[in-house]
């Protein structure tokens, strides 16, 4: 028979593994609620967000800045869609690395050049671009380790040519001259490029792979963002990659409804082109927009010349003035070529009718143009000044 001693023990050890279970489950319970009490202040704070949540999710982390482009926000035009009675929407391409949509196609005639083969590590990239194209391909070059050559009309500013140099790119401005002239920038870039070993002239007006970047990533972006609910798409064009990609998808998976039109600055022959069935006009005149408009049918435009609905044209006066009124009425700080597009989307708008969405492109913000488009000097000069309206002359704020 069991002692009284060995009873004691025998209840002191049952009494201390009782109290052992009792803490044990007073921890499980203050757990249970310390971690409901965080995932319900965690789902506060989130509460507000579930949008950015969600990109976020999809997003995940990107593998360096090559990963980072594209899959840009669209934007609505408040001010402008209020006014037209439709959704007209701005994709947001200054958000790019770089700092335009140029990103894109810089991306792909690298890609595309190393997929061919004809370009190995430590190779050299050669271009000629007057702006945007090689402010992107320096950051895709740096990234992947590749040497930059540009070529570029002496006409630039030289603060592009200080920011190719700073982001580690030799420059060669040279005169500007016409296409069909041997020793346009472009033609000098390629000459260049053929004296090198393991070196490419990535030549983005003629490239595919440059409206194949458009076809593959812009298209599809705004159809899902859109829900597929796009009416319309207008945008300028310079090599055409964007406004010939982004047509061919559109036009794809809607089946044709979607309606797609070029916007044309002044000293661009595509307006008249496509407005007269086909007859290409001597190019003349100039504009204050960069980079858009053209002389010539580019290998990138061809394919998809005759799926668009129409042309529109835009005067530099119509484009500085919503410069401002972008400015001012949505926040945005856009280039003026951004601008452009955005005068030809409204105008798409008020074409269709109410009730209808239009997308365009912005392609670039206002930040390396500002010293022109905000300056009252060379407003005067281009004859302009008197296209701001006077409410929105306080931010002409350079001399």
């Amino acid at each position: 028979m069991a002692t009284s001693s060995t009873k004691q023990k025998v209840a002191s050890q049952i009494e201390r593994l009782n109290c052992a279970t009792n803490m044990f489950r007073t921890g499980i319970r203050r757990f249970a609620t310390t971690a409901r009490r965080a995932a319900e202040s965690a789902a506060q704070m989130e509460g507000p967000n579930q949008y950015g949540i969600g990109v976020s999710k999809v997003q995940g982390v990107v593998k360096g800045l090559t990963g980072a482009i594209g899959n840009t926000p669209l934007i609505r035009l408040n001010h402008i869609s209020e006014a037209t009675g439709c959704e007209v929407l701005g994709k947001a391409e200054f958000m790019n690395p770089g700092g335009s949509i140029k990103d894109r196609a810089a991306l792909y005639v690298v890609k595309d050049a190393e997929e061919r083969g004809l370009l190995q590590p430590g190779g050299t990239v050669v271009e000629g671009t007057a702006g945007n194209t090689g402010i992107g391909l320096a950051h895709v070059c740096r990234s992947k380790g590749y040497k930059l050559v540009i070529y570029m009309p002496n006409t630039q500013s030289q603060g592009k040519i200080d920011l190719l140099r700073l982001l580690g790119a030799e420059v060669y401005p040279v005169p500007a001259v016409a296409f069909d002239n041997s020793e346009n920038y472009n033609h000098q870039a390629k000459r260049h490029a053929d004296k090198l070993e393991n070196a490419v002239w990535t030549n983005q007006f003629d490239n595919i792979a440059n409206r194949k970047a458009h076809i593959e990533t812009t298209g599809p972006e705004i159809w899902y963002q859109t829900k597929g609910k796009v009416d319309a798409f207008t945008c300028a064009t310079g090599t055409a990659g964007t406004l010939a990609g982004v047509t061919r998808y559109l036009k794809t998976a809607s089946e044709g409804r979607v309606k797609c039109f070029l916007a044309d600055p002044p000293g661009s022959v595509l307006h008249s082109y496509i407005s007269s069935g086909g007859k290409l006009i001597e190019r003349t005149g100039s504009s204050i927009t960069e980079g858009i408009g053209q002389g010539r049918i580019t290998d990138n435009l061809k394919p998809d010349l005759d799926l668009l609905d129409g042309s529109l044209y835009v005067s530099d006066e119509r484009s500085i003035e919503m410069v401002y009124r972008c400015l001012d009425e949505e926040g945005l700080y856009l280039g003026a070529s951004s601008c452009l597009n955005v005068a030809a989307a409204k105008e798409v708008a008020e074409k269709l009718g109410k009730g209808h969405t239009v997308v365009t492109v912005l392609c670039d913000g206002a930040y390396r143009y500002a010293d022109r488009l905000f300056s009252k000097k060379w407003l005067t000069e281009k004859k302009l000044l008197g296209a701001i309206p006077k409410h929105l002359e306080r931010y002409i704020a350079l001399p």
